[in-house]
């Protein structure tokens, strides 16, 4: 097997016709979402937890074991002993979050480019398995995907040489800069030539999934950069793959684009309801959480939930900037009425872990 010599962009062989219900479903699937997101005061912080779970889902297809409630458990308490495979689960994932985190904040004033997704990149591994993959730069040397241990010789796919991926890189920059018949359909193009590229030695299946909701944001399709397709892709892994083989074994593009312009379809509706409910509990624990602790950290309290649902007392009084005792009252209140559950006692130095259990049935 040889490397794979990646099509130019724009491509000549989309079947436009065979994709125009789909296209008209998941553009108007799409819209709704985003009308969801405009309608939510603060969109980073009522789905705060929703970019978490996506670092979890995203990094378990690269094969990742930690759970939603790991991730928090950490965050709570990061001092807490676990096994060195555990924690470099979770820093996995949390850099993942830091990375879209730092996306958002940079397309704010920068285009989608080259550069930016270098930086991403870096962030993505910075102190984690593959640190040592030249983080925030392009290969310089061949790679390929096949089989753990598995040599070359045995590789299922071998993307181009090192020598062609500045130029693939450039095509594709150039390609997100103009415009398409239909942007989703320039979305799909652009996720599946990125990964058949594949531009870096590591981390290359977790940036082309957080260069969705970017493109989404980039093409002014989204108020906010937050559309996660992870949870499709993760259920749907061996379809995903197999998409994405087919166009480098066969040159199937509209068979990709089919799957994908599904994925944003179910993906949205989704969304859509997740959301939705993120914002009823959040008006709901509004009007709640005033009336029966009676504090005037009422609303710095609930954002504080809403960004962290699982959290020491500790963590909680830094989030919140309530004070110390004031702070103490609300969660012993909010404990007895049965709005937040403890998860574990207080023992020793660690403190007590407490969760709003309610929000993490939502995001879960």
């Amino acid at each position: 097997m040889k490397p794979f010599i990646p099509d130019s962009l724009p491509l000549a062989n989309i079947n436009w016709e065979a994709h125009v219900n789909s296209i008209g479903k998941a553009q108007a699937a799409l819209a709704r979402y985003d009308g969801m997101l405009q309608s939510i005061v603060n969109p980073g912080l009522l789905l705060a937890p929703l970019t978490t779970q996506e670092a979890v889902l995203s990094s378990r297809i690269e094969g990742t074991q930690a759970t939603l409630m790991e991730v928090f458990e950490f965050e709570a308490h990061p001092k807490e002993k676990l096994s060195p495979e555990k924690r470099a689960d979770i820093q996995e994932i949390l850099n993942y979050r830091n990375a879209i985190n730092f996306a958002v904040t940079k397309l704010q004033t920068h285009p989608l480019t080259i550069n930016v997704i270098k930086e991403i990149h870096a962030i993505l591994m910075d102190s984690v398995r593959g640190r040592n993959k030249a983080p925030g730069e392009f290969r310089k040397i061949q790679n390929y995907i096949g089989a753990q241990g598995a040599g070359i010789e045995q590789a299922l796919y071998i993307p181009p040489s090192p020598e062609q991926v500045m130029p693939g890189m450039g095509n594709l920059e150039t390609y997100i800069h103009t415009d398409e018949k239909d942007s989703l359909v320039q979305l799909a193009i652009v996720k599946a030539q990125f990964e058949i590229i594949h531009p870096f030695l590591d981390g290359n299946g977790r940036i082309g999934r957080i260069l969705i909701p970017l493109f989404l944001y980039h093409k002014q399709m989204l108020a906010s950069p937050m559309f996660y397709l992870s949870y499709y892709l993760e259920n749907h892994r061996e379809l995903y793959y197999e998409k994405l083989r087919g166009i480098t074994s066969k040159g199937d593009w509209n068979g990709w684009i089919a799957f994908f312009l599904q994925a944003i379809i179910e993906q949205a509706e989704m969304n859509i309801n997740k959301a939705k409910q993120i914002q009823d509990l959040y008006d709901k624990l509004k009007l709640q959480i005033p009336h029966i602790t009676n504090s005037k950290y009422s609303i710095q309290a609930t954002d504080a939930l809403f960004l962290k649902p699982l959290f020491s007392s500790t963590d909680f009084i830094n989030t919140s900037g309530i004070p110390y005792r004031s702070a103490l009252r609300v969660l012993s209140i909010l404990k007895e009425k049965n709005i937040l559950k403890t998860v574990s006692e207080m023992k020793g130095s660690k403190a007590e872990s407490i969760v709003l259990e309610s929000l993490l049935e939502i995001v879960g």
